[in-house]
């Protein structure tokens, strides 16, 4: 059997995780996997979670258990699933498949007609190593995530586009009196998305904030958490926080040097880019669901691209 292994990219590991029965309807999800391997040379003992009884088909069953022959015995792929020390040591040979402090990995292994996504937990809350795997129909997955990677629309009940949020990204609902709490947002169809695990339309999630006398703002997995920056009139060192305001911190930093200055050695300390620092102070100056607060309409000197914007 060809099997395609690699790490998989940021926005494939959304599929790494149950879906909801949408989701894993339009992506041809069967079910999936879970194994927990409690003993360093120990095979693991796994459990099937079916989803979509119709995807769990005998072709489907007759290549998914030649998937895991080959990933228990062939030494190309780990083999991850023979036991922890095996899955630890081919994890750790892809940093690059890490996220969660290096705590999990993700891998999207591929056949001809099936798409495995692969999430191995090193250490668990109870210490333990545990494995799972979801299947997709390819075809359907790959229509899905290319769908997806249109954004989901945030509309106003006129149906005037507010922005855009990337699938699988958080979005922060603002109340009347100031309240605030985020929820994640995934991708369904062009008009329907899940917010907070609640299923919509995106007409009925704007009406639902106008009659609410809410209002609603991106949090975009692109923009860091938190910045340094410089106020374009006093010149002011100042912090913002994703989503909120700047604060004046002036004063601190390294003494004889500019505020401009101290703000790029934070931010540089911190990995944040040009493009994302201009972006969150555009954010913090006129708005978060603004185009000038995506880091993608920046240059890498910080620039506008599409200056007006």
């Amino acid at each position: 059997m060809e099997l395609n292994m690699r790490p998989a990219a940021p926005v494939e590991r959304l599929y790494a995780y149950e879906q909801s029965l949408r989701i894993a309807e339009r992506c041809g999800n069967p079910g999936y996997l879970y194994g927990k391997l409690e003993q360093p040379n120990i095979m693991p003992f796994f459990l099937w979670d079916r989803m979509i009884p119709a995807e769990d088909t005998p072709e489907f069953k007759a290549e998914f258990k030649t998937v895991r022959s080959v990933l228990r015995v062939n030494m190309r792929y780990g083999p991850v699933l023979a036991n922890r020390m095996a899955l630890m040591a081919y994890c750790h040979s892809y940093p690059q498949a890490g996220f969660r402090n290096g705590y999990e990995y993700a891998f999207r292994a591929d056949t001809e007609k099936y798409s495995y996504l692969i999430r191995c937990v090193l250490r668990g809350d109870d210490g333990d190593s545990y494995i799972y795997i979801y299947p997709y129909r390819r075809e359907c997955l790959e229509r899905h995530m290319e769908r997806a990677e249109k954004g989901i629309r945030f509309i106003t009940p006129q149906c005037e586009e507010l922005f855009r949020a990337s699938d699988g990204d958080m979005i922060r609902t603002i109340g009347e009196f100031g309240s605030s709490y985020d929820r994640m947002v995934r991708y369904v169809d062009d008009c329907h998305a899940e917010i907070g695990g609640s299923f919509y339309s995106i007409r009925e999630f704007a009406e639902s904030l106008e009659r609410g006398g809410s209002k609603v703002i991106p949090l975009r997995s692109s923009l860091p958490e938190r910045c340094f920056s410089v106020t374009p009139g006093t010149k002011d060192l100042v912090i913002i926080e994703k989503g909120g305001l700047s604060h004046c911190v002036t004063g601190t930093g390294a003494v004889g040097l500019s505020a401009r200055e101290n703000a790029d050695i934070e931010n540089k300390t911190m990995g944040v880019s040009k493009a994302q620092e201009a972006a969150m102070l555009a954010g913090a100056m006129f708005g978060w669901d603004t185009p000038a607060a995506d880091p993608k309409n920046y240059d890498g000197s910080g620039h506008l691209i599409k200056p007006g914007i």
